[in-house]
C-alpha cells in the first residue's frame, strides 16, 4: 500500500482494478494551520493511455499494482519505436514515443538500471534510474571566477533536452541529471 504523500513519478499503483503509472506529483501546502497537504497528481492508465488528474490527501492510499519489473538496457531505436533487450534472458521490448512522454530526454545507447514494467509478459513502461550522465553539447561559454554557487545557464546536452548548470560548466563537460526534476545534480 502506497500513500499519496509517498507517490513518486514512475511508481505504478491500481486505481479501480486497473495500474496507473503517475507522471507528474504536485504538492500543495495550504497556508492556514490545520489544514493538511494536497497533492495534485497525474496519472496515466497503462492499458488505455487515458490521463487521470487526482487532487489527493496525503493520507489517501494506493493498492500497489501487480506486475513484474525486469531489468533492462536500451539498445537501440527501430524507427519511431525504442527498442529494451530484457538482461537476464536477453528478449525485447518495443515501445513507442508515446508510452515514454517525458523520458526519451533521458535515453542514450546501452543504458543500463532501467526497470522495465510488465503485465502478462507485455511492457507496459520503463522506471529510469534516478540519475543519468550526459554530456553538455552546446551552453555559453564558461565565466571566469564564476564559482558553484553562483548563477546558472542552459545547456543543451547530447539528447536534445535543456537543463540549467552552473556557469564555469563548458562544452564536452559531463553532468550528472536528476531523472525525476529534470534538475543538474553534479559536474563528473
Amino acid at each position: 500500500m502506497a500513500k499519496a504523500s509517498d507517490l513518486k513519478r514512475g511508481m505504478v499503483v491500481e486505481i479501480n482494478g486497473v495500474p496507473h503509472i503517475v507522471k507528474h506529483v504536485d504538492a500543495k501546502s495550504p497556508s492556514s494551520r490545520g489544514a493538511s497537504t494536497l497533492y495534485k497528481i497525474r496519472f496515466t492508465n497503462l492499458k488505455t493511455g487515458q490521463k487521470l488528474d487526482e487532487s489527493l490527501k496525503g493520507d489517501d492510499f494506493f493498492k500497489d499494482a501487480d506486475l513484474v519489473r525486469a531489468k533492462v538496457q536500451f539498445s537501440y531505436m527501430d524507427g519511431e519505436n525504442f527498442i529494451f533487450m530484457n538482461m537476464e534472458d536477453y528478449s525485447q521490448y518495443s515501445l513507442g514515443p508515446e508510452e515514454l512522454e517525458g523520458q526519451i530526454g533521458y535515453l542514450t545507447e546501452g543504458l543500463e538500471g532501467i526497470v522495465a514494467l510488465l503485465i502478462d509478459d507485455a511492457v507496459l513502461g520503463i522506471e529510469l534510474p534516478s540519475s543519468v550522465v550526459l554530456p553538455i553539447v552546446e551552453t555559453a561559454p564558461a565565466i571566469k571566477g564564476a564559482t558553484a554557487s553562483g548563477r546558472t545557464k542552459t545547456a543543451r546536452l547530447t539528447t536534445g533536452i535543456e537543463i540549467q548548470v552552473p556557469e564555469y560548466l563548458e562544452t564536452d563537460e559531463l553532468v550528472k541529471v536528476n531523472t525525476e526534476s529534470g534538475k543538474f545534480m553534479a559536474r563528473v
